[in-house]
């Protein structure tokens, strides 16, 4: 027996016979262990013919060295004469085995043969690195070895392609012309650095044609992903065959990183830095060098899936200086990346070095540092220098390799790179593992950006899942869902506002596919919660509930499964509580839902009937989303609104009151993804609502400039005083701000559909600025009066409240305008969906009513104090006459401090609040558009020295304004014991206002005193 280890071979040899057949005698040279005649191959040969046949002999040795004389061709011995008439003329070695440790035998064809395509389709190939170019080159066996190897005809056929070199972006054409009938043609891609081949499908990119005697296999938008070998593989002519072709994609200057792509550097704190050039593994051979070369030194750094050529400068050059990576390869223009190095000069301003997030070096003003993403993450993470030396926000773009690894296996599978029903799961359960190292809004694009190509490649292959990989799947949606929504969801949906309508159709479209085999299938976690039943055609009705807080119930009749249980086929319902998800879906909004503020339910309900493989959508179910105390729709996620980004739409839809409960019922004709929207506020759009305000606005804005036009005709006639000074100063800088305001918000109401953001943007943050300094200034005037009531005989520093009045009216407004800004838009809620004003649904509306409705209440107060100083001797012990006197005052200090102070702004806790009626919306939008009209009158022209100053304008006879405010101070004097009121409004509105104020409080003289303050000069 021969050593078990030993290896043996097989011999064809070709024999040119006569006459009769008869077996050679062939005697094994020395160093051979024996030698054993194999199956004789029968043929009926005619007498006097020669012709080849072909027998083998199996050979052993006592060791693992082949005799040196099978290295060569085998001289035969010559026939003896008494032999029969037979000739041998050649002996062929075909096929090479050896036996291992366990027995089975690996048996690979020499030079020319090849296992036929039967046999290899019953037995496994050899180990990649023991396989030869030939698909069936190399086979295992048990013993005994079915035959050997065959000798193989010539090649059926032909591999050709439009070119060798694909340009990215191009479209590669495989053709492939076979000359044989061909069966089982598959093809395959094997990329650099890659041992596997991967299976080549229709995709995305991929696409087959056939016509008579050729394939086509064509691949669309090639790119470093799509270059490599291609092999194209099919049996004919009983064996397999692989034909191939190189296929070589030049690199693009996006798959080149710079490390850093700019870089600013003190040369006193930094003697040398270093420089990175870096491309992937190709075909190609390329060249890299860096340019200038001069105090530096260049190294090539090899990982697993790149290369980088590092250029380390030890001495900092004394200006700024460009440096530049040159990519050549043959036949192509040569690549060039510039890397521009500022110098940091003595007295630039700079960015200290800080260590936020990554270590920042100091970096020059104006510039934008960069620091590569930390270990097993790719990206650049960026960090602007303010002009003023402020370091801006971190900006990270770090993904995950091992998310972003998944996120392109999952784009290539969907582009027809690999097997479906295998990848699937694989990427399934990699991704449940890796879920959890999310911590940057890129993870979280690429965790749904990978989700979303396996749905799709599910549906097109109409693929089922088992239940492990569903599992794995609801496990990784319930991971996501769990996210922080303020840091990572608000943040990535800035990037990309519709990645939570794509998300939610992933997730049904994933959760119909699962195998019917492993249904009933149940999920409950924190986020989701699934069931799933398989049904004989005869279900009388279905009914589910889930425990959430409230319980949500959900039930179809049976009258809507009847069409069902007629055809006779068993059914799979699918019923799926995904809880936050509504919050992270666009606020689209379909037709009859308006543009309210609507909060949902906090859950998305998502109810799927598969029969016979098919979707059935067409049937009625009854929903109960728990007790609520609003105004409810009942919708559906649409994902055909809004250009394909999805939106709530209430159509087939309906509340019903239910049945001895006091809840409501949804009641839909169709099964997608439910939920319902509260509202507080339902205003429907109204275009005489519309319309009222648009004229408001417009007459405002024309009064306002009247205003304007009135305080340069007397300004220097009635502004003689501090006090005067003050309240006409606060008045202008009001009525300015509050011009500047309505104007931009009513340009912003004619903006086109398609305006653009960054427009958008300036035009809310300044519509924003304006009206929060009108109220500001509207607070600045309400303190000046309320000083001037409480404290009568204290006099004010000009320049001090003036100073104080310009930091209230204008710093402040404009330090919540900024910071709104900053938090808010960052985050994606400042914005209102589809116009240009804060977003409604976050914290920014807020920023404005919140400032908005304190300053009113403030002011106020203010009105009261002024009302009860006016009403509280009159009404008490005045006679009847001077009580009369009294409330016109009151009315008088109404109608002019009202709009003044903006307190009509307070019917906006209305609107807030109101249920259905639109009476308050009505009211609010006519007190408010017409705002500026207001001031107008009561402001400006009811103002007693405004009416005498444009009469001496208009009319030279009037007397000089200094005389009136005398005998406007003797009549007073004259006129106070007598209670008469109208002597008061020979001043200005204030004047009147203060001073009978000043009266009541029981002194004379404090009104002289105070009306002759009055009219002191400044």
């Amino acid at each position: 027996m021969a050593c078990p280890a030993a290896p043996w071979l097989l011999l064809v040899m070709p024999l040119a016979l006569l006459g009769s057949l008869v077996a050679p005698a062939f005697q094994p040279e020395q160093g051979q262990a024996g030698g054993e005649s194999g199956k004789q191959l029968d043929q009926e040969i005619g007498a006097g013919e020669s012709v080849l046949v072909s027998a083998y002999v199996h050979l052993e040795f006592s060791d693992k060295t082949w005799p040196p004389m099978f290295s060569r061709d085998l001289t035969l011995l010559p026939a003896s004469a008494s032999s029969s008439l037979k000739t041998l003329i050649g002996l062929s070695l075909t096929t090479e085995c050896n036996v291992n440790h366990t027995g089975y035998s690996h048996c690979s064809c020499l030079s020319g043969y090849q296992w036929n395509a039967s046999v290899c389709s019953h037995h496994l190939l050899c180990h990649p690195q023991h396989q030869s170019h030939q698909p069936c080159g190399c086979l295992v066996f048990s013993h005994p070895v079915p035959g050997y190897c065959q000798l193989l005809p010539p090649v059926p056929g032909n591999l050709r392609l439009n070119s060798p070199l694909q340009m990215p972006g191009d479209t590669l054409n495989l053709t492939l012309r076979i000359s044989q009938e061909a069966t089982n043609l598959t093809w395959f891609l094997r990329r650099p650095g890659k041992p596997t081949p991967i299976l080549l499908q229709k995709g995305t990119q991929v696409s087959l044609t056939s016509s008579q005697g050729q394939v086509v296999l064509s691949i669309s938008h090639m790119s470093q992903y799509w270059a490599g070998e291609y092999m194209s593989c099919f049996e004919a002519q009983g064996f397999r065959w692989e034909l191939r072709q190189v296929v070589r994609v030049p690199l693009q200057q996006k798959e080149v990183a710079r490390i850093p792509e700019k870089l600013s550097i003190s040369c006193a704190t930094s003697s040398g830095f270093q420089l990175s050039c870096c491309i992937p593994r190709t075909h190609l051979a390329y060249t890299a060098a860096w340019s200038p070369e001069e105090g530096s030194q260049a190294s090539l750094l090899t990982t697993s899936g790149s290369q980088c050529l590092v250029l380390a400068i030890q001495r900092c050059p004394a200006a700024d200086t460009t440096y530049t990576c040159v990519l050549q390869s043959q036949d192509l223009d040569p690549l060039r990346f510039p890397v521009p190095v500022t110098i940091i000069q003595d007295g630039d301003t700079t960015c200290p070095e800080n260590f936020s997030v990554v270590a920042w070096n100091v970096t020059k003003a104006g510039h934008v540092a960069e620091a590569p993403c930390p270990m097993n993450k790719m990206g650049v993470v960026k960090r602007p220098c303010r002009p003023d030396g402020i370091w801006g926000p971190v900006q990270t773009d770090c993904t995950d390799l091992g998310i972003l690894a998944l996120c392109i296996k999952a784009k290539l599978l969907q582009a027809g790179q690999g097997r479906p029903a295998e990848k699937v799961p694989q990427i399934l359960a990699q991704l449940q593992r890796r879920v959890g190292v999310a911590s940057s809004p890129s993870d979280l694009i690429a965790l749904l950006s990978t989700v979303k190509s396996l749905s799709e490649v599910v549906a097109e292959d109409r693929m089922h899942l088992d239940r492990s990989a569903l599992e794995d799947l609801l496990t990784t949606t319930d991971n996501i869902l769990d996210m922080n929504i303020s840091s990572l969801w608000t943040q990535a949906q800035v990037q990309k506002p519709t990645e939570g309508s794509h998300f939610l159709l992933a997730v049904e479209t994933l959760v119909r596919s699962l195998s019917p085999e492993d249904q009933p299938f149940s999920f409950n976690s924190s986020n989701v919660l699934l069931q799933s039943q398989f049904f004989e055609p005869t279900l009388p009705q279905y009914r589910i509930s889930f425990p959430t807080q409230p319980p949500v119930w959900a039930e179809i009749p049976s009258h809507s499964l009847a069409p069902l249980a007629h055809n006779g086929t068993n059914i799979s319902i699918t019923s799926l509580v995904l809880q936050k998800l509504d919050h992270l879906l666009p606020s689209n909004y379909g037709q009859g839902l308006g543009d309210s503020f609507y909060a949902t339910a906090g859950l998305v309900l998502v109810i799927s009937i598969m029969a016979g493989g098919q979707a059935f959508t067409q049937a009625e179910v009854i929903m109960d989303f728990g007790d609520t105390d609003d105004f409810l729709h009942c919708v559906f996620w649409d994902h055909k609104l809004f250009g394909g980004e999805g939106g709530w739409s209430g159509e087939g839809c309906r509340a019903d009151a239910a049945i001895a409960s006091p809840a409501t019922w949804c009641i839909c004709q169709h099964l997608t993804a439910f939920s319902i929207l509260m509202s507080r506020q339902t205003v429907p759009e109204n275009p005489v609502l519309d319309l009222l305000s648009q004229v408001g606005l417009g007459s405002s804005v024309l009064a306002l400039l009247v205003c304007l036009g009135v305080y340069r005709l007397v300004w220097r006639v009635v502004v003689r005083n501090k006090v005067v000074f003050f309240r006409h100063a606060a008045l202008l800088n009001m009525v300015i701000c509050l011009l500047a305001a309505d104007t931009i918000f009513l340009g912003a109401s004619f903006l086109p559909p398609g305006y653009l953001r960054p427009l958008c943007l300036a035009t809310t943050f300044l519509t924003h600025f304006f009206y929060l300094a009108t109220f500001f200034w509207m607070l600045a005037q309400a303190l000046v009066l309320a000083h001037q009531l409480l404290f009568v005989f204290h006099q004010l520093s000009k320049h001090r409240v003036l100073s104080l009045m310009v930091i209230l009216g204008y710093l402040c407004p404009l330090v919540f305008a900024s910071v709104t800004l900053g938090l808010y838009l960052p985050q994606g809620q400042y914005l209102r969906e589809g116009k240009c004003w804060l977003d409604g649904k976050g914290g920014a509306f807020y920023t404005f009513v919140g400032p908005v409705l304190a300053i009113v209440g403030i002011n106020g107060l203010v009105l009261a104090t002024a009302v009860l100083k006016l009403l509280r001797p009159s009404l008490s012990e005045g006679p009847p006459v001077e009580k009369r006197q009294a409330l016109l005052g009151v009315i008088k200090a109404l109608l002019i401090l009202t709009p003044i102070f903006g307190l009509t702004w307070g019917l906006g806790l209305a609107t807030l609040l109101e249920e259905v009626s639109t009476v308050p919306h009505y009211i609010f939008t006519a007190l408010n558009s017409f705002q500026g009209v207001f001031i107008l009158l009561f402001g400006c022209l009811t103002d007693k020295k405004v009416q005498e100053a444009l009469r001496k304008r208009f009319h030279s006879n009037q007397p000089p304004n200094s005389t009136i405010s005398m005998v406007s101070c003797s009549i007073q004097s004259h006129s106070l014991p007598k209670g008469d009121g109208h002597s008061w409004q020979q001043g200005e509105d204030w004047g009147w206002l203060l001073e009978r104020a000043s009266f009541k409080t029981g002194t004379l003289a404090h009104a002289c005193n105070h009306s002759g303050m009055w009219d002191a000069e400044a």
